[in-house]
């Protein structure tokens, strides 16, 4: 096969934002993933409450998915610069935020180490991602469970509890 990229890799990012204009947040995230990932696919954006009760602004959430050829790693590094480039501020663990990217997925990898967890270790509880993620990918294979982004989906119970439109 001539032109296939034995390195190429299914990655999943989940997007979020709940601090300033947060279309304008998600819109910057995908522009730059569209600039260093080849076809890329967006899900629509939902709004959706913060984690635990906590009383912070929504969050507006949606999923993409590209194709990666080097390490997760360095995809790691350049969603992490991204989020830099929005001004995001890590003052404390789940503080609001003008742009969050997590790395869900990196084709079957699964990775341990002190900067990064593959697949990410609560993608599957989480409806904000799983619905999103489900509309663009719904084939995807948790390589943990082998259970794909829809069956996991399906396991939760209710929608994903959120008003849904799509930003340009």
């Amino acid at each position: 096969m001539t032109g296939v990229n034995p390195s190429a890799r299914t990655v999943a990012v989940a997007l979020g934002s709940n601090l300033g204009d947060c279309g304008a947040h998600l819109a910057f995230a995908v522009a730059r993933l569209e600039r260093v990932l080849t076809d890329v696919r967006v899900s629509g954006f939902v709004y959706t409450d913060p984690e635990h009760g906590v009383d912070d602004p929504r969050f507006l959430n949606g999923a993409l998915v590209g194709t990666w050829t080097t390490s997760p790693e360095a995809l790691l590094s350049t969603l992490l610069g991204i989020e830099r480039e929005r001004g995001r501020v890590r003052s404390r663990v789940g503080a609001p935020r003008t742009l969050d990217l997590d790395l869900l997925l990196v084709g079957d990898l699964m990775v341990d180490s002190e900067v990064l967890q593959l697949p990410h270790p609560r993608f599957r509880s989480r409806r904000f991602v799983l619905g999103p993620l489900s509309e663009i990918a719904p084939g995807l294979v948790d390589p943990v469970t082998g259970k794909t982004v829809s069956e996991l989906l399906r396991l939760l119970s209710g929608n994903i509890g959120g008003s849904r439109f799509k930003v340009c």
